[in-house]
């Protein structure tokens, strides 16, 4: 069926493809921060472990409104490993590194979000797409406050 919300296909397209960067992003920062949660050890277990059940409790309703954005769009969203990792600027990590070197990859990784942010806000504006630019911009803000609480951390 056809989509008529005001925003051209092309658009819709564009759009989809900076959302589908920050859905893999977020998917594979969510996976790597359960991971963390899970296997923390260390003087600052309890901390870092009940901060990072936020974080990724957080990341799993963010990646559902992102995906659902996705499919407003009329694109479909990716869902599998493969595509996420084919997509995501975030990278897996070998192994269980220390609790500090966590903390150092999920800032990194907030950051990268950030990042991506950035550049899929630009196009949903251009677009005068505010739906997008709205969803966008709210991840982009959680990013940035996560990233300067885990930088916090680090002394």
């Amino acid at each position: 069926m056809k989509i008529d919300i005001g925003i051209n296909e092309t658009d819709r397209n564009q759009i989809a493809e900076g959302l589908k960067k920050l859905l893999a992003d977020s998917y594979t920062l969510y996976l790597q921060t359960h991971n963390f949660h899970w296997n923390v050890t260390g003087p600052q277990f309890r901390e870092l472990h009940l901060m990072f059940e936020e974080h990724y409790t957080e990341l799993a309703v963010a990646v559902d409104d992102i995906a659902e954005r996705i499919r407003t769009l009329g694109m479909v969203a990716p869902g599998t490993y493969k595509e996420f990792a084919k997509l995501s600027a975030i990278k897996e990590v070998d192994g269980v590194p220390a609790s500090e070197e966590m903390v150092k990859i999920l800032l990194q990784g907030h950051e990268q979000v950030v990042k991506t942010c950035r550049e899929a806000l630009k196009v949903a504006q251009d677009a005068d797409d505010e739906s997008s630019a709205a969803l966008v911009s709210d991840r982009m803000r959680v990013h940035e406050k996560t990233a300067w609480m885990l930088r916090a951390t680090l002394r």
